[in-house]
Formats: C-alpha cells, sequence, structure tokens
C-alpha cells in the first residue's frame, strides 16, 4: 500500500452550510482551513439553520476578503459588509450545545431572511471562541459539525458511483475540505491516523457520518432523492450507527497547504466499521 498521496482540491466554506469556496492554497489554523465555518446562520432564536431543513442555503456564495465579506445568490443583489468582531456576544445553538456569535447586523439579516423566506440572523465566531471536538484526536473548530478537516478521497467517491443505480453524485454533495487525489483503493482515509500535508500535520478524529445533506443538490439548492444514503447504507454502515463516507481529523500543526502538495501517511489505524472494507 502507498502512503502517500496528493491534495486534488481544497474547499473552505466560510459561512455554515452555504457553498464552498476552492482555494488553490491557504492556511490551516487548530480549527480547519482559513474561514472555514467562521460565520453561521441563525434563526431568530439562534439555532443554526443547515441544509437539512434549508436546502437553499447551498444557493449561497460566500467570499471573504481581508475584513469584508460577500454574499451573492440568484435572484438576490450582491451584499458586502465589514466583518464586525466587536460587538457584544449573543448565544447561539448548535447541535444542542450552546456558544456564542457576534452578531454581523441588521443589513445581513435582512438579506439572509429574504433569500432564504424565512428569518435568519449571521454570526460570526467570537477571537475567545473555545471549543473542544473529541474522538481519537481532540482538537478545536469553528461552527464546523464537529472535526476541524473533513477530507475524502476521489477513490472513495469512484467505489460509490460504481455502486449507485443511477446517476452519479459530485464530491460537492459530501462537502470536503480536502481531495485526496492518487489512491487506488477506497476508503484509506479511514485509517490514517497521522498525516503530513505541506506544512501542517494532521490526526484522525472520527468517521464522517452523513446527514440528509447529501441528498441536497449543491447546484440548485433542492432536495433530489433517496441517493446516496441509500446506496451507502448498504455497505458503509458504521458501529456506533449511521452511515459513514470520509473521514474528519483535527490539527495537529497549523501550516500552509497548496493543492498538489503530498498527502503523507506516517501511521495507520484500523476502520471504525464494523464491517469490511469494500473490494
Amino acid at each position: 500500500m502507498g502512503t502517500t498521496a496528493v491534495i486534488g482540491e481544497l474547499i473552505s466554506y466560510p459561512v455554515k452550510g452555504c457553498a464552498g469556496v476552492s482555494l488553490g492554497t491557504t492556511t490551516l489554523t487548530a480549527a480547519g482551513l482559513a474561514h472555514d465555518r467562521t460565520f453561521m446562520v441563525v434563526d431568530d432564536r439562534g439555532t443554526f439553520r443547515s441544509q437539512r431543513r434549508d436546502p437553499r442555503l447551498a444557493l449561497i456564495r460566500p467570499g471573504v476578503d481581508g475584513e469584508r465579506l460577500t454574499l451573492r445568490a440568484p435572484g438576490a443583489r450582491d451584499l458586502d459588509i465589514a466583518v464586525d468582531r466587536d460587538s457584544p456576544r449573543r448565544q447561539v445553538e448548535l447541535f444542542g450545545t450552546a456558544y456564542e456569535g457576534i452578531d454581523q447586523g441588521e443589513a445581513a439579516a435582512a438579506w439572509l431572511s429574504s433569500v432564504l423566506g424565512a428569518a435568519s440572523r449571521l454570526v460570526r465566531v467570537p477571537p475567545e471562541h473555545d471549543r473542544i471536538t473529541g474522538g481519537r484526536t481532540p482538537g478545536t473548530s469553528g461552527y464546523a459539525d464537529s472535526s476541524a478537516v473533513h477530507a475524502i478521497s476521489r477513490a472513495t467517491l469512484d467505489e460509490l458511483n460504481r455502486r449507485l443505480p443511477g446517476r452519479p453524485v459530485p464530491m460537492s454533495r459530501f462537502r470536503p475540505n480536502i481531495v485526496i487525489d492518487g489512491w487506488d483503493e477506497p476508503h484509506l482515509e479511514d485509517r490514517a491516523h497521522r498525516v503530513v500535508a505541506g506544512d501542517a500535520e494532521l490526526g484522525y478524529a472520527k468517521l464522517a457520518i452523513r446527514c440528509a445533506v447529501t441528498l441536497v443538490d449543491q447546484r440548485r439548492g433542492v432536495r433530489s432523492g433517496p441517493e446516496p444514503l441509500r446506496t451507502l447504507a448498504t455497505y458503509r454502515r458504521a458501529a456506533a450507527g449511521g452511515v459513514a463516507f470520509g473521514a474528519k481529523f483535527s490539527v495537529l500543526r497549523p501550516g500552509r497547504l497548496t493543492a498538489g502538495d503530498a498527502w503523507t501517511v506516517l501511521a495507520w489505524s484500523e476502520s471504525e466499521l464494523d464491517e469490511p472494507r469494500p473490494r
């Protein structure tokens, strides 16, 4: 088995649940790729919005340039705002856990409410945000579902598409931060315990357990049938429950990452699946 692959793509998601931004080079911080899940859309009670219930989030294309955030969506005028790091904090909720966020103001709230058709506000992770994420390798992250970095190999997607009964699904359905190229065997990311990439080092945290977001067509912002979850359930059931696809990593050493950098596995571990890896 080869231990070295390459980073095929780097993708950051500045606003949780919204479209990703493809990057040629970026900084991997302790909390993930630069700007990843730094912002979050919440309802009027402070509970996060997700494509699970609001698939139109996929149509919102964010951009971060210095201290300014731009939001774009079909049929809406572009919104450009200064990032607020100083206003009073408000309580927000992510998967039942309370955190704090810095509200980004009325213009962002009005724009998001109009695009999504429901009362919404935009918050930013405070500089003092101190979140501990679990798994085999603990770490931290912003408003990501769990660990800082989500990685999937191209071979893993190819294996799924080989099994799907209909049209293949694109990698965007799974919203990874890092797409790994160069492996022939699928699901090797499940067993990559320690990885060096660019100037950075990562440690395996957990399997990525999939949810209804994978059913959302990311280009149209709508649900589009039972796949790929139905097919994943036939061969990717995890011992702890759910179906797994891809892996989550914590950041052991921040550094610079560039598409094309080597992805070198220093140590391997056993898969957490309760079934053998598909051959």
